[in-house]
């Protein structure tokens, strides 16, 4: 089966599920929609004008509005603008949302694609109907560059809708389909965890002015070097300790920069980040559920 945008791009998906898109419409272009937006755009499968924004305060998308995207204040009448509908609000807002919009949602037409964080499916389906494709999708922030860690689940989707919207994201960065249970961790892991790998560049552009670069430069050398740590583990497969062992000697500078680094608790600490995001984004669920 293909699938295509207006602009003719073909995707491949398996099953009966067929559609065109002429409008995407993201319901709550805030930071993370208003990044989806700009990675789709720039991912050139997507034109600025095939995708709509609302928000409630509008006007903070005057300047997406001067690059070509269809701004909207009306939910409902975005909804009956678009096939694909991203659900991009804060968890407090989505049952209103929701049920706002349920009325205007069609089956075997849309498929709702929900970013919110400790939000499953089944919580959506409650709101808009069993007959509603409905998967959840956990970017980062660099979709915005085309380098986005998505993971999908649903527990209602078909696959041929699952695979519809894997091939929206995978323009822009790379998509895993995995069991619903795990997108707590995975918001943890990949959502959450884009800040900490920042926060460890920062730190290494810090280490760098000590020793005596300019700030940019420490920032360009750290950056860089941590894509390149990153390349090497997507390209080679290896496991990173296999990399590590490449690049630290007997005696040697790297290892001794390591061994401080763990005597002052460098790993210990970012599992640790790892697993109160977890459990905080655990809560956020229990709460947004406790309200429905």
């Amino acid at each position: 089966m293909k699938y295509t945008t207006g602009q003719g791009h073909p995707f491949e998906a398996k099953g009966e599920f067929t559609m065109k898109i002429n409008q995407i419409a993201i319901i709550g272009a805030g930071n993370i929609g208003t990044a989806i937006a700009n990675g789709l755009a720039n991912s050139n499968h997507f034109k600025p004008a095939e995708i709509i924004l609302t928000r409630r305060r509008i006007h903070l998308l005057a300047d997406m509005q001067k690059r070509g995207f269809i701004i909207e204040k009306d939910n409902c009448q975005a909804v009956r603008q678009a096939k694909i509908i991203i659900i991009a609000v804060e968890p407090q807002q989505v049952n209103s949302v929701l049920i706002e919009i349920a009325p205007h949602l069609k089956p075997n037409h849309h498929i709702v694609i929900s970013v919110v964080t400790g939000v499953n499916t089944s919580q959506i389906v409650k709101k808009v109907g069993s007959g509603i494709a409905v998967v959840r999708a956990m970017p980062n922030t660099a979709i915005a560059v085309r380098e986005s860690m998505t993971c999908l689940a649903s527990d209602t989707a078909s696959e041929a809708e699952i695979a519809i919207t894997k091939s929206i994201f995978d323009t822009v960065g790379k998509t895993i389909v995995i069991e619903e249970e795990k997108m707590t961790a995975a918001t943890a892991l990949g959502a959450c965890g884009i800040a900490f790998f920042l926060r460890a560049i920062r730190a290494a552009s810090q280490g760098g002015i000590e020793i005596g670069f300019h700030s940019q430069e420490a920032i360009d050398i750290a950056a860089q070097t941590a894509r390149g740590a990153a390349t090497l583990i997507l390209t080679h497969a290896n496991h990173p300790e296999y990399e590590i062992d490449r690049v630290t000697t007997p005696r040697g500078c790297t290892i001794a920069g390591l061994n401080q680094m763990e005597h002052e608790g460098f790993s210990s600490a970012m599992i640790k980040g790892i697993t109160v995001s977890a459990e905080h984004a655990k809560s956020l669920y229990k709460n947004t559920n406790n309200s429905d």
